[in-house]
């Protein structure tokens, strides 16, 4: 089988001819980066770690967790892939149960929210391509949520985040 010209390979970033060896692991008794009463993160590859190229977070959120509301990215996709648990995820349409094993993929400037319903915790991978020094929005957010809306909101788009709520007439 063949496949189109169009499919190829990106242009080379190593120009080696040896290899070399750079690889890092992570054990999983790692603890997390952040933790909270809501949940926790681990950073698994940084935008620092992957020279831009994703960011890789396992999030674990608690029973009858907020999520995120409604918003976009306009430099970067998302996706999501459900570990254990469930989630309520909101594809720009309409929200849809997320189980394990269950994915979601968002292009960049497609609408996106998620929350934790149900009385039980989960845990999920959170992809963002490319990637984007994304720590200090997941370490500082709740910090931000508690100051005025409009530094909340500045704190967002300095995060590439554009929340819905942000533009809606009457928001602050």
């Amino acid at each position: 089988m063949s496949y189109p010209e169009h499919l190829a390979y990106p242009e080379p970033r190593y120009h080696g001819d040896k290899g070399e060896v750079n690889a890092s692991f992570r054990p999983a008794g790692t603890p997390p980066d952040i933790s909270s009463p809501g949940g926790s993160t681990h950073h698994l590859a940084t935008h620092e770690s992957t020279g831009g190229a994703f960011g890789l977070y396992k999030v674990e959120l608690g029973a009858r967790s907020a999520g995120a509301k409604t918003h976009f990215h306009k430099a970067m996709s998302e996706s999501f892939y459900i570990l254990s648990g469930e989630l309520e995820l909101y594809n720009g349409e309409k929200w849809v149960t997320g189980r394990e094993g269950d994915f979601l993929y968002v292009p960049v400037g497609g609408l996106h929210a998620f929350k934790n319903v149900t009385d039980e915790p989960m845990s999920m991978l959170l992809l963002f391509s490319p990637g984007a020094p994304r720590e200090e929005y997941f370490e500082r957010v709740a910090e931000m949520s508690q100051r005025g809306s409009e530094e909340l909101k500045q704190f967002r788009i300095r995060h590439d985040s554009y929340f819905t709520e942000d533009f809606e007439p009457g928001a602050e």
